[in-house]
Parts: structure tokens; C-alpha cells; sequence
């Protein structure tokens, strides 16, 4: 895009905000142009969450000005923003699972009959028109709790664009998604700029960030760094920028030697889900599972854990079948799971810190509870993992999203797992944090310990797998070491363009 040919329809001056003693924005200078993908990056805490807030007018900045379509504001209340077409589509989806499409798209602005009646047929035609116009192919009147993640994904933007979007605010899009899923919805971001539409898009994904904008603005600490032309920057200038040192793309992670066979899964199987799943794994191992989002291996990890039942097969630890028929057997035989949706399947939001780590060992314990010996383990955790936290009494929901996946994990080293599963293990996370992240799997990985993770992300699974499992629709393709593919090779495996070359377990 080229600037000279758009017009500025955002521009924020001198955007202060600070909550306490902490300083959230400091100083901020941002522009957005029509038709522009203008992408926002920092790591957590950077300021980014803040600075969106307040254009969606969620909070109030201390000082600044935010002169929008011509008109100067010192504040934007919620209504305002929606009035002048600015919208946020979240990280986490906001529908309502129990309306149809077309009800959640003109939920708030329903059209009714005479009688004041809601006209589901004009609405469910309107809905099919706008989606037509976007070519999404998501039915009408579909239930949203049957739609997939990228088709919810995309039915926020479809419902941002009935409400007139022009400024479009996307946080954290793709998170859920997988490479197909992603790419059918950079795909619409496009057609969104080609309509004149500014879009705000915010992503951890560098790589994603390179192919869909045209500027990127990078926060740190509050403050904006640096504004860089998508043309003439790279990763490493961005990432550098980000966590202000130099910092490959890859993790650069040391050699750990493995060891005799711990894990065996023999011809595995769930109907509807995988089949004749097998691999084994090695003491002090991370074996990566790659594939396309609904390739199953999140539905093979809950099997292993004892979330969803098998149909066929055997899983086997240390020589002895577990089979587990619930997580609490797959915890008291020795394994760990640190889930992809953590805030629905691992935490305790509104509970604090220590309840939240201390979880499993109360447990174990039943009712007799040693406080003092509680809060001694869960401080040295908090410490070691560097869990950034106001305290151990603080709710875990106020915490970031790596620190709250690290707390996740500090419950599972008070607990006796010699097997942990990691899905997705650094979702929603900033570059520090996944660092940090990834040097406590190769921690547990040197001490002896053995570790199953599922990624989408291509450079996790290439740096800091020893070998990576491919699954397509529900089978296991094929096993590859890590050192031995590229970016390139993975992705021919996930879609199916090469199937030759691995190593099979099986």
C-alpha cells in the first residue's frame, strides 16, 4: 500500500496511561491509514492490550489526544468508538454459542416485523448476502457452538463489518488456528484493506506479520520503539526491537542425551478423532506432533491423559499398561498435562496463585492440609520459574498470559510426572516468555523427564523437538528429526505434498 494514496483516518499523540505505580503506555505516537494492515507488536506487558482498550474506549488514557476520521478526542467511550465504525475482534471469541450465525451477527440490532417480532428470514438472507460479498462460506444457520474455531474467528469479522467497521482492531487472531485456517483468514484480512478498511492487527507471529502487513509499530515497556516499513525490515531488526537484544528467530537449545524407551503407544485408536496411532518415547526426550488444527493430535493427548476414552490400543509407561479412564490415573501414574485453552481447561481464574499451583499436591494429600510447607514450595516456584505476580495471593486470571502458563507448570513439579504434555505450549505468549517456557522443558528434559508437545508453530517444533511426529487426518504420517527437515519439509508433510523421508516408529 502506498501511504501517499490513503488517507489518514487514525492518529494517536503523546498517549499516556498508568494503573498505580505501573506505567501501561508512556508517551504513545501511532497512525493508521485506509486501507492499511498496521501491525502492533510486543511482548506481554508491552502496552498493547492498553492501547486498544482505550481506542474501543474500554479505558480512559491519563493524557494524549486520538484525532479519529478529522475530530480530536481526549477520551472514547465505548459507544463512541462503535459510532465511528472502530471494532476489536478479541483473542477470545465473543459470540454466543447458542444463537445462529445470522442471530450473532445482528444480535443488538435485530430486524423485527411489524408486530415486533424478530424477521429471522430477512436476517438469515442479509447475513447470507454479507458473507457472500466476503466469499465465507459459513451457513446462516449454523449454531455457533458447531462452527470451528477459524469460522468463529471469521463470523466476528463478518459481525464487525454489519456494524459498519471502518477502523478494524484484531488481537491475537490466529491463536487458535492452524496454517490452512490461517491463510483463509489472512485472506480476508486482504479483502478487509482492499475495502478502504484500517486494520490494527496484533499477533505474536512474526513470520504472519511479514506476509499480511504494510507497517509494524513495536511497544515496548509502554513506549513505541519504532515504526518500520514492512518493505524494508526483517525478523531479526523486529525482534531485536521487541525484547531489545538480539535474538534468533529459532531457539537455540543445548543437547540433551536421551534415553531407554519410557512411553509406548501401540495402534491407538478413537473413533471419529485418530486410528492406530503408535510411537514411542524416550527418557529425557521432547517428541513434537505437528499437523494441520483437526490433524487429532489434541484428541490423541487427551486419550494419553485420560480425558477422552480410547477405543482400541494400549498406552504403556515404564513397562506397565495405564490406560488411563480419567486424569486423575493418568496424574497418579506419573503423567502431567498443561493444556492448550488454559483459561477454560487449566485454571482457576478468580482463584489466587498458591490454589492454583498448589492444586495437586492438596490432592494428594486429602484433607490434611500443611499450610507453611504449601507456601514454602509454592514461593520457591514463583521464584524459580519467575513468575511475575504481585503475590501468591493474587488471582491468577490478572496475570499475563506466560506467566499464567508457567504457574500452570509449577503445579505439575509438585506432583510426581515423569511424562508431561505440552499442547501448544506457548499460545498467546511473547518471545521472553516462550524463552523462558522452553528453557523449563529442556530443564525437565535434562533432569530425566519426557515430554510430548503439540505445536503449530513450525520454528518451536523444528528447535525444540529432538523428533517430530506428523499426524494428517487422524493418522500418523510420519516421525522426522528435527535437525534433519526444514520449515519447508514439515509443511509438504502436514498437507500431504511429500509423504517420503521419514521415520516411522511403526
Amino acid at each position: 500500500m502506498e501511504q501517499n494514496d490513503r488517507r489518514e483516518i487514525l492518529a494517536i499523540h503523546d498517549l499516556s496511561k498508568t494503573f498505580g505505580d505501573t506505567v501501561a503506555l508512556d508517551n504513545v505516537h501511532f497512525n493508521l491509514y485506509s486501507g492499511e494492515v498496521h501491525c502492533l507488536v510486543g511482548e506481554n506487558g508491552a502496552g498493547k492490550s492498553t492501547l486498544i482498550k482505550i481506542l474501543s474506549g474500554a479505558e480512559r488514557a491519563d493524557k494524549g489526544r486520538i484525532v479519529a476520521f478529522g475530530i480530536e478526542y481526549s477520551r472514547l467511550t465505548p459507544h463512541q468508538s462503535l459510532e465511528m465504525g472502530i471494532t476489536t475482534i478479541y483473542q477470545d471469541v465473543e459470540l454466543v454459542n447458542s444463537l445462529t450465525v445470522a442471530d450473532n451477527i445482528f444480535l443488538g440490532h435485530e430486524i423485527k416485523t411489524n408486530f415486533g417480532l424478530i424477521n429471522y428470514a430477512i436476517q438469515n438472507r442479509k447475513a447470507r448476502e454479507l458473507m457472500d460479498s466476503m466469499n465465507i462460506d459459513i451457513p446462516e444457520t449454523a449454531l455457533v457452538e458447531d462452527l470451528s474455531p477459524a469460522q468463529q474467528q471469521t463470523l466476528q469479522i463478518v459481525k464487525a463489518l454489519h456494524l459498519n467497521a471502518k477502523i478494524m482492531i484484531m488481537d491475537e487472531p490466529t491463536s487458535s488456528l492452524g496454517i490452512e485456517e490461517t491463510n483463509a483468514l489472512m485472506e480476508i484480512v486482504r479483502k478487509l484493506a482492499s475495502q478502504n478498511i484500517g486494520v490494527i492487527y496484533i499477533s505474536h507471529h512474526l513470520q504472519e506479520i511479514f506476509k499480511i502487513g504494510d507497517r509494524i509499530t513495536v511497544l515496548k515497556d509502554g513506549q513505541v520503539v519504532d515504526t518500520f516499513d514492512i518493505r524494508s525490515t526483517d525478523l531479526r531488526t523486529i525482534t531485536k526491537s521487541m525484547i531489545g537484544r538480539d535474538r534468533s528467530l529459532f531457539y537455540d537449545r543445548n543437547v540433551v542425551e536421551t534415553g531407554e524407551v519410557v512411553l509406548q503407544v501401540r495402534n491407538l485408536s478413537r473413533r471419529g478423532l485418530f486410528e492406530n496411532v503408535s510411537f514411542d518415547l524416550q527418557r529425557g526426550e521432547i517428541l513434537g506432533f505437528g499437523g494441520v488444527v483437526g490433524a487429532g493430535r489434541s484428541a490423541l493427548m487427551n486419550v494419553i491423559f485420560g480425558a477422552d476414552r480410547r477405543d482400541t490400543g494400549d498406552i504403556i509407561l515404564n513397562g506397565r499398561a495405564i490406560n488411563a479412564d480419567s486424569p486423575r490415573e493418568a496424574i497418579d501414574r506419573g503423567v502431567a498435562m498443561i493444556p492448550e485453552d488454559r483459561k477454560v481447561l487449566g485454571l482457576f481464574d478468580l482463584r489466587s496463585v498458591l490454589e492454583n499451583i498448589a492444586i495437586v499436591t492438596n490432592e494428594a494429600n486429602g484433607l490434611i492440609l500443611n499450610h507453611r510447607q504449601e507456601n514454602t514450595a509454592v514461593e520457591e516456584l514463583i521464584e524459580r520459574l519467575r513468575i511475575v505476580t504481585a503475590g501468591m495471593r493474587q488471582a491468577v486470571g490478572f496475570l499475563s498470559g506466560g506467566n499464567q502458563q508457567k504457574a500452570i507448570l509449577a503445579r505439575w513439579l509438585l506432583s510426581k510426572a515423569r511424562v508431561f504434555i505440552f499442547d501448544e505450549p506457548t499460545k498467546g505468549v511473547d518471545i521472553g516468555a516462550k524463552e523462558q517456557i522452553y528453557d523449563l522443558m529442556l530443564a525437565l528434559a535434562q533432569e530425566g523427564k519426557s515430554i510430548l508437545m503439540v505445536s503449530s508453530d513450525m520454528p518451536e517444533l523444528l528447535s525444540v523437538s529432538n523428533r517430530i511426529v506428523v499426524m494428517r487426518e487422524g493418522k500418523l504420517v510420519t516421525t522426522v528429526y528435527a535437525k534433519d527437515v526444514t520449515e519447508r519439509d514439515l509443511l509438504g508433510y502436514f498437507l500431504g505434498i511429500h509423504d517420503d523421508g521419514g521415520v516411522r516408529d511403526d
